[in-house]
């Protein structure tokens, strides 16, 4: 099976020369559901490109009757934040023009003028299929409206242009997985949205962070397109209408940053093929993992997470690795500190205020009063 393969000029430079995106398009003979993965929304986190580099090789070697519906997928898919990241700690993760993280700018449905509630209750004697495409094209018509700014005299700034060129490949989508690496030394994990719980298993990750009503903004990736159809499936509820709509989307960090960590990298292509075997995408033969089917998973909700900081400015010694279970008053990390009041170096112990599982470290162990250190989630599922 051979991939339809174009690309998307996404920006001109002064000197003339444009940025492009490449799109690989796998269709198969059978019309279905489609699934859109990108990689490398952030500039050093490259082991999503391994991951769509295999797929689109394993891929190319299926006949098109495996594969069930639609697979887009967008390797480097933010060329400028690929470019700017230079040196070991330029991560590459925010616009170097306006200073906006490029994993939060996305255009959110919710945020227009629209009364989603209002929708639900013209919908509530349709069947599932129904009210699922009749809001599909509500997204997509509010979406649409920007081009005729874009294309203005007075124009966008560029960020906006670029989130129209990514969305407007996915907002048809049924599963949207976003590929990211952590920006520190992390352990593998992913997000999931309350509700997907069951799906995330398919993944065959060990460690989730778990996205609740009010954990989420709108404004990364995968939450501008899920977000709306959450918001969809809870005024049906109010109204008696209880749907999960077979809808998802995920972000999964793979490894730390600047670097491809070959088991991450394996992890990832694993889950991915496992999760469209289950989705009912792809028919092969050693997919989907049936001996894992009840693989257990360690949920940590967001507002559980703990995050650490620097109490002082110093240098950070004698720190947890990741994946390292510790208990409460257990020490963390040390920082040697040079303090500037005429006395002798200290050497400052930070503990553990509850017990967990370190799940990062910062990459750069010179750290300032307040820069992140590291993250602790739940020890056990």
């Amino acid at each position: 099976m051979k991939p339809k393969i174009y690309t998307i000029p996404l920006r001109q430079f002064a000197s003339g020369d444009f940025l492009y995106l490449q799109v690989y398009k796998f269709t198969g003979n059978q019309t279905g559901t489609k699934a859109y993965i990108q990689a490398n929304l952030h500039g050093a986190e490259i082991s999503g490109n391994a991951v769509i580099h295999h797929l689109i090789e394993f891929l190319m070697n299926l006949d098109d009757s495996q594969l069930i519906g639609e697979i887009l997928l967008v390797p480097v898919c933010n060329p400028e934040g690929v470019n700017s990241r230079s040196h070991q700690f330029s991560s590459g993760r925010y616009n170097s023009y306006d200073g906006k993280d490029w994993n939060r700018i996305f255009w959110d449905y919710e945020r227009e003028d629209v009364d989603i509630e209002a929708f639900a209750k013209t919908q509530i004697d349709l069947t599932e299929t129904e009210i699922k495409n009749n809001y599909r094209q509500e997204v997509l018509r509010s979406f649409n409206q920007q081009l005729e700014k874009i294309n203005s005299a007075s124009g966008t700034p560029f960020y906006k242009q670029y989130r129209y060129q990514l969305q407007s490949l996915c907002l048809d989508a049924d599963y949207v997985i976003d590929l990211h690496s952590s920006s520190n030394q992390s352990l593998d994990y992913f997000y999931c949205f309350h509700g997907r719980e069951k799906s995330a298993r398919w993944f065959l990750l060990d460690y989730g962070i778990l996205m609740e009503d009010g954990e989420y903004d709108g404004d990364a990736f995968d939450e501008a397109f899920l977000k709306p159809w959450l918001a969809l499936e809870m005024y049906l509820k109010k109204l008696g209408k209880p749907i999960q709509f077979d809808i998802e989307s995920w972000t999964l960090e793979l490894g730390s940053g600047m670097k491809m960590n070959p088991e991450s990298v394996a992890k990832g292509i694993r889950g991915l093929k496992n999760y469209l075997a289950k989705k009912g995408m792809l028919k092969i033969s050693e997919f989907p993992l049936t001996e894992l089917a009840d693989s257990q998973i360690v949920f940590t909700p967001k507002k559980e997470m703990k995050s650490y900081y620097a109490p002082v400015g110093g240098m950070i010694q004698n720190r947890v690795e990741p994946g390292t279970i510790v208990q409460q008053n257990q020490r963390l990390y040390q920082i040697l500190n040079f303090n500037k009041n005429q006395d002798l170096p200290k050497v400052i112990d930070v503990f553990a205020e509850t017990e967990g599982l370190v799940l990062d470290n910062s990459t750069n162990h010179s750290v300032n009063q307040g820069d992140f250190v590291l993250d602790i989630i739940w020890k056990n599922p």
